[in-house]
């Protein structure tokens, strides 16, 4: 027999709750945007599963558990604080000074981690593609917004920096 916290069986007929009670339809476009982003969080702990420094994995970490925030925030769990896009900035602006590099345009594959964060850099471009419908209907907030829109470049950061760091481990 399943365990009823894993099978509720309420999400029989193509519906399911938010954190506030409501049921939607599966396919609504704010279940679309928190499973996408749930995707991305589960290809960012990829990457940090196979991740050769210590600090990337740390960043990485602290991505996937902003990520289960975002997600529930999108959810309308209550209490949950609105995501903004400062950390990230952050994240970016300490990955160039590490790297010294600009972002550019790469080729994903160099090392399994990196190419993990390219994956999870593609379904981060996808959650904003949902996430512009629900901000121009003004369901998400413009913080909101901009916090899924700079996912994917701090992902691309951390690619970057994840494939420098691997190719010094992989000299050791």
């Amino acid at each position: 027999m399943t365990p009823p916290w894993i099978t509720t069986k309420g999400g029989d007929k193509g519906t399911t709750s938010l954190g506030n009670g409501e049921r939607v339809p599966k396919d609504h476009p704010r279940v679309e945007l928190y499973g996408t982003l749930d995707e991305c969080q589960a290809s960012i702990g990829v990457a940090r599963a196979t991740s050769c420094a210590g600090e990337i994995a740390e960043e990485l970490l602290r991505i996937e558990n902003q990520l289960g925030n975002v997600m529930g925030y999108l959810a309308l769990y209550p209490g949950l604080e609105e995501p903004t896009p400062e950390p990230l900035e952050s994240l970016i602006d300490r990955v160039k000074r590490v790297t010294g590099e600009t972002m550019r345009f790469v080729r994903p594959g160099d090392t399994l981690p990196g190419s993990a964060l390219h994956m999870a850099r593609t379904v981060a471009r996808r959650a904003e593609r949902t996430a512009v419908k629900l901000y121009r209907e003004a369901q998400i907030t413009e913080g909101t917004y901009a916090y899924i829109n700079r996912l994917s470049d701090a992902i691309y950061a951390l690619a970057l920096w994840t494939d420098h760091m691997t190719s010094t481990c992989d000299e050791d």
